[in-house]
């Protein structure tokens, strides 16, 4: 595809993949404009529960050309993370424009392509989607959803436990946001039960002081089959045997199901301890809902207040993008470059990796600026 060097470069996204792309892409001459659908820069992070931190440590977390500040723990808070993108756009002088949804994106013949929005149609020399993987929560429903007659929100809609101190909580999904939830829930009073879907693998967020996420990065280019069995020793010492806490033994590794399912582990930071101690239940896949509450695959059930669907998200890119060849059967990136299919076409933030999704980011960043001006 033969592009317009004079037309700018658009970037789908204000969170780190599209602020790190900016930031990279100014660096070597690049004009870019940034999109951004939400009212304001670092939208999914505002958006998350009050309790989060990242599960990387801050030094292989920052976006490229600034570090995180001296005075922030090693791991960062989800108020923290939205200052360092604050400040990040402001080093770099990044002025995304907010409230500017993209609709579509669609190559223009020989000549780049074109990006609409909500406001207006941009042609582009390249386009860099870092919508991120978090855009749009799963439209999952439980069976017979809609005969639970109390309240009922998906985890995007989750802050904090206050308001449901004292009441009875099923919480839907052992991945690593639903495990928190119920966490939280517990910490602040309520008596929270998690319900697994289906088997999850369980590391620790550190382990004889070592960052799961430092393991993962030495383990980076190891057989998936070596790296597996290191990451089931280091679950079992530290947790012991799961499945007498109602965590059954998942079928592959920690590291093939990042590879093959794009499932990242449960990344503990309490949870299962709270477990252990009887403050949090666990229960199987929820059979259907009923008036009161749910009933379970195992054919037990039980009643409760609230339900909270920590069922996921999607980056549903099919939405936004209409170039063939680019995605995948599953509506993800096929790399960074969308297998090459569409030149000048980059993807930043949907790597399946286990060495930390943020520290991808800037990889892929650098990597995308090298690519549309080279050295």
């Amino acid at each position: 595809m033969a592009t317009d060097a004079a037309l700018p470069a658009v970037i789908i996204g204000a969170g780190p993949g599209g602020l790190a792309s900016a930031a990279c892409l100014s660096r070597r001459g690049v004009e870019a404009i940034v999109l951004e659908a939400a009212p304001s820069l670092g939208a999914s992070w505002r958006r998350h529960y009050d309790r989060l931190h990242l599960h990387t440590v801050k030094e292989q977390s920052h976006l490229p050309g600034l570090p995180f500040g001296g005075a922030i723990g090693r791991y960062p808070s989800r108020d923290e993370v939205v200052a360092y993108l604050e400040a990040y756009a402001a080093h770099f002088a990044i002025a995304p424009r907010t409230g500017e949804a993209v609709r579509r994106v669609r190559a223009d013949g020989e000549r780049g392509f074109v990006v609409e929005s909500a406001r207006e149609v941009h042609r582009a020399r390249a386009v860099v989607v870092a919508a991120g993987v978090n855009r749009l929560p799963n439209p999952d429903r439980l069976p017979e959803q809609e005969r639970f007659g109390a309240t009922l929100l998906h985890a995007s809609a989750y802050r904090n436990g206050d308001a449901f101190a004292g009441r009875r909580v099923l919480v839907v999904g052992a991945g690593n946001t639903g495990a928190e939830i119920a966490l939280d829930l517990a910490e602040r009073g309520a008596k929270p039960t998690l319900s697994l879907r289906s088997p999850v693998n369980v590391v620790p967020r550190d382990f004889l002081g070592m960052p799961t996420q430092v393991t993962g990065i030495r383990l980076r280019r190891a057989p998936l089959r070596l790296a597996d069995a290191a990451s089931r020793l280091v679950s079992r010492l530290a947790f012991g045997d799961l499945a007498r806490l109602g965590f059954p033994r998942p079928e592959r590794g920690a590291l093939s199901d990042i590879a093959l399912r794009r499932r990242i582990p449960l990344i503990d930071v309490g949870t299962i301890a709270a477990v252990a101690r009887g403050e949090i239940a666990v229960r199987p896949a929820v059979a259907r809902l009923t008036e009161t509450g749910a009933a379970f695959a195992d054919g037990s059930a039980d009643d409760f207040d609230a339900v909270v669907l920590a069922t996921g998200y999607r980056p549903a890119l099919e939405e936004l993008v209409d170039v063939p060849g680019v995605l995948d059967e599953h509506g993800y990136p096929r790399d960074w470059r969308g297998g090459g299919a569409s030149p000048n076409l980059f993807f930043v933030g949907y790597a399946n990796v286990s060495t930390g999704l943020l520290r991808e980011i800037a990889l892929e960043a650098e990597a995308v600026a090298a690519a549309l001006a080279p050295a």
